[in-house]
């Protein structure tokens, strides 16, 4: 879809009905759990390699600190002495830690936008391949890469400016994720301007169904043990869907586009 259309149906958006997109968010929710909890559990499981990377240091730090505490002895003197941790470990360290949340960021940006794909092919019954890993395909890794890097930077930029820039910032950035999957073609900036422009013309609807889907999600999440809440969290993600099927919509071609390709996997 060209992007002089989707920014006049934003501009001309027509209002929405919190009820109706909350009934529509339930009725969803039911053809698409299993494929949530998919995304929710991958998610997880990509992110123990870098949970690793930045675990292991401060294990193996943890190990030195006890080695120096047991060579204490009862007069309090250390055969050991003190354990010589270099400056440049916490360098290390902090450099690991911004690493690890831009992977994370990069992870959740490729499942989401792949999960709200999916979303499409169970909402409108088509035929297609339910593809995870379909943003981290070489054709749209880098520009994945960049979003989730763009993504990071905003939400911190957003928190600097402290607590009410955040909250207002966090409804745009919802969208990030719906607007790349139908849109993978668009350039980084654009897909951000077009979330942007998605979340504010349809912000305190979007806000409202956020925190109620949210809120409801972990209730009965908890009520389920709390186990339940990795079936029920991605109920949350389900909102700015409806809200973008409603606004902007799909074209015939990208569900052209999906049929082909789930035509060329078989």
């Amino acid at each position: 879809m060209k992007l002089q259309v989707i920014q006049e149906r934003i501009q001309n958006a027509k209002d929405l009905d919190f009820g109706t997109l909350f009934n529509q968010s339930i009725e969803l929710f039911k053809k698409v759990w299993v494929q949530g909890l998919i995304t929710i559990l991958l998610n997880m499981v990509l992110a123990i390699p870098v949970a690793m990377i930045v675990y292991i240091p401060l294990i193996f730090m943890g190990v030195l600190d006890t080695v120096a505490a047991a060579s204490y002895d009862e007069y309090g003197y250390s055969s050991y002495g003190e354990p010589d941790i270099s400056p440049m470990v916490f360098v290390v360290m902090g450099v690991l830690y911004v690493f690890a949340i831009l992977v994370l960021s990069i992870i959740g940006v490729a499942l989401k936008a792949a999960f709200y794909r999916i979303c499409k092919l169970k909402d409108f019954e088509e035929m297609g391949k339910e593809d995870y890993f379909y943003f981290f395909k070489k054709p749209y890794l880098s520009k994945t890469i960049t979003l989730g890097v763009a993504y990071i930077g905003i939400s911190l930029l957003a928190a600097l400016l402290c607590v009410i820039p955040l909250i207002y910032a966090l409804v745009p950035l919802s969208y990030v994720f719906v607007v790349y999957a139908f849109n993978p073609e668009k350039s980084v900036s654009e897909i951000i301007n077009l979330s942007f422009k998605l979340g504010n013309r349809k912000w305190l609807i979007t806000f409202g169904l956020l925190i109620v889907c949210g809120l409801l999600a972990g209730i009965v999440g908890m009520l389920l043990c709390f186990v339940g809440i990795y079936v029920t969290q991605s109920f949350g993600y389900l909102p700015p869907y409806l809200i973008y099927k409603d606004v902007i919509g799909f074209d015939q071609e990208d569900s052209a586009n999906q049929i082909i390709e789930h035509t060329v996997s078989e």
